[in-house]
């Protein structure tokens, strides 16, 4: 047995997540904490699957939620490998859902709008309301830009002045979405689904350039707002507008090691600090 494979924790037998899960979270462990570095090849399923007793189609489950992550590469005949580049751009949607597997689940946003959060959201929140997935408390906290206010985008992309139509476009897309998450968490906690749940919303004035999600104050998703010219439609007119494409938005991955080498605990501290910072002090509540 070679000192990586020996190196491979166990797993917990107390953990509620499914065990290709667990093996999947061990193998990232593994990959983030340099156990298994870019190009090495990583254990075979047949080997893990003796290791940990479980069947080879939950190995192959887990290396699948490795590669959905852009962490693992596989090479027909070879194996599995760690990619070269690891913080490459991920899917959202999954991690999020696995964090619903915890016990207190906290998420904080900051964007231009709520959409994809809410798309995240969806799929999770109805899991809980079937019973599938059981945290007990949830608290999300969602900072926006402020769409009453003068903005550099939207604007009108002719003279790149702002228009008060825009605006008012932007802030309905928000409303709907955060009305619709707060609407579903409030309806879990009246069905005693979740034991406690709350969704705040506050706002400011800068300008929107960065998504920013925050899980559990463990794990970090990052991207900017390219800035693109794109037909909006605004009370039956056609306006060619200059807008932040959050759609476009690359997101960038960062989890807590124990690694003391690692950059990925400080982006995570300080994208923490940042929110806090900018919620605690600059950020505000609107009235209904």
């Amino acid at each position: 047995m070679d000192q990586q494979f020996a190196a491979l924790s166990d797993l917990d037998p107390n953990d509620e997540k499914p065990p290709f899960q667990q093996l999947a979270g061990v193998l990232r462990a593994a990959i983030k904490s340099g156990v298994y570095n870019a190009g090495d090849r990583l254990p075979s399923q047949p080997d893990l699957a003796e290791r940990y007793g479980m069947a080879r189609e939950t190995v192959r489950n887990a290396f699948r939620v490795l590669k959905e992550e852009r962490l693992v590469v596989s090479r027909q005949g070879s194996g599995a490998f760690v990619r070269a580049q690891t913080e490459r751009p991920v899917g959202l949607r999954p991690h999020v859902e696995d964090l619903f597997t915890s016990e207190n689940v906290t998420i904080d946003f900051a964007g231009f709008g709520a959409e994809t959060l809410h798309g995240a959201l969806s799929e999770p929140l109805d899991k809980v309301r079937a019973g599938q997935l059981t945290p007990s408390s949830l608290s999300i906290r969602i900072l926006l830009p402020d769409m009453r206010k003068p903005a550099a985008v939207p604007s009108l992309a002719e003279t790149g002045e702002d228009d008060p139509r825009l605006r008012r476009r932007m802030e309905r897309i928000v409303r709907r979405s955060v009305e619709s998450i707060t609407d579903t968490v409030d309806e879990l906690v009246a069905m005693e689904l979740l034991k406690s749940g709350k969704v705040e919303v506050r706002f400011h004035r800068a300008g929107p350039q960065f998504k920013l999600y925050i899980l559990n104050r463990e794990e970090v998703f990052f991207g900017f707002y390219p800035v693109a010219k794109h037909p909006v439609v605004v009370g039956g007119e056609h306006i060619s507008a200059y807008d932040s494409m959050g759609k476009d938005s690359v997101l960038m991955h960062f989890v807590n090691t124990d690694d003391p080498t690692a950059t990925d605990p400080t982006m995570i501290e300080q994208a923490q600090t940042w929110f806090d910072s900018i919620w605690t002090t600059i950020a505000y509540e609107v009235a209904e």
